[in-house]
């Protein structure tokens, strides 16, 4: 496993990261999804990754049982406050001070840990003050229930104003998590060269677009049994639905041989791609058997050939979104409840 400095901090994140969203409490039970985070564990990762939203604390629950007993110190867990969570009422969702002092505490019990060490703005909150919000968020790390903050999908002008507010706060904005593989690009154009000046890392996910990036989906063929696609009860296959386009599926089937001649499994491709941008500190990775995390896990510090990195592009082609307006367009506008 390799390590990157996360933003400008001098915490150290491994390169792969493991998240549990979708699979924790819904996609896998909970020995499975144990199984998971012990072979990542094996494999060298220390960076873990969870929101009090996914399967409604249940996937924190989980990975804080998975890791108890593990030293600590020796750990970086990961976890996001916005969405809502609980009996979803009507301050159990977004970035008030009150969701915030409130979900920090349940998610900390969850996790069966005294702090975390980042904690994310899951979204930008439309209806909350900035100042509320980067305040709320300052106390926390002055309280010790976590040493840095984070964001997800925000703007390079939101990262901008909460930069400004949290270092005004005496606290560290050095983290953004959006959504970056070889098909969605579009933190490219504007988020990176923002994130870059102002000492922010990337964190991202889907780095294989949930599965579809390892080839696994074939164009005009049914979706493997087992697969995200086929997870109806969990609520899998509405995430991944609206990207299993036959073209899309078409081009993606043109990187087996790129990945061949490298020696690596097109999920491997995929997940070295992001890597090779050096703004990402961390890709964080799933999976719903230990096998598919230790394959994701072996990506760390491949670096691609300039061929292959053209190879890529030129097998997508345009089916690659970036246009990077669409970036804060994950943020809903209005509260939700």
């Amino acid at each position: 496993m390799e390590f990157r400095y996360l933003g400008n901090s001098g915490l150290k994140v491994s390169e792969i990261s493991y998240g549990n969203w979708v699979t924790h409490g819904s996609q896998v039970e909970a020995d499975q999804a144990t199984a998971c985070v012990r072979a990542a564990l094996e494999a060298g990762i220390t960076t873990f990754d969870t929101a009090d939203v996914y399967a409604n604390g249940k996937a924190e629950t989980i990975l804080g049982d998975a890791l108890a007993g593990e030293r600590r110190e020796s750990l970086e867990i990961f976890t996001k406050v916005f969405f809502p969570t609980g009996p979803k009422g009507p301050n159990d969702t977004g970035l008030s001070r009150k969701h915030i002092a409130e979900s920090i505490n349940a998610s900390l019990k969850r996790l069966r840990t005294d702090y975390v060490d980042l904690y994310q703005a899951h979204r930008y909150d439309h209806e909350t003050p900035l100042e509320e919000t980067m305040q709320a968020f300052a106390d926390v790390v002055r309280a010790g229930k976590a040493l840095y903050i984070g964001v997800s999908e925000w703007t390079p002008d939101q990262l901008r104003a909460g930069h400004a507010l949290a270092a005004d706060l005496g606290v560290q904005l050095i983290s953004n998590q959006p959504k970056y593989n070889a098909l969605y690009r579009i933190i490219e154009a504007e988020v990176v060269p923002t994130s870059r000046e102002l000492g922010i890392s990337q964190v991202v996910f889907s780095p294989i677009d949930q599965g579809i990036l390892t080839g696994k989906y074939k164009p005009g063929q049914p979706a493997p049994e087992g697969s995200r696609a086929t997870d109806t009860a969990g609520g899998g296959a509405n995430f991944i639905k609206g990207s299993l386009k036959d073209e899309v599926l078409t081009r993606v089937q043109q990187l087996a041989p790129l990945a061949e001649a490298e020696g690596l499994s097109m999920a491997q491709l995929a997940v070295a791609w992001v890597l090779q941008n050096d703004n990402v500190a961390s890709a964080i990775t799933g999976g719903s058997r230990p096998e598919q995390v230790h394959d994701n896990a072996a990506a760390a510090g491949k670096k691609l050939s300039a061929e292959t990195l053209q190879g890529i592009d030129d097998a997508l082609g345009d089916v690659v979104e970036a246009d990077g307006a669409q970036v804060g367009q994950a943020s809903p506008t209005a509260r939700l409840t």
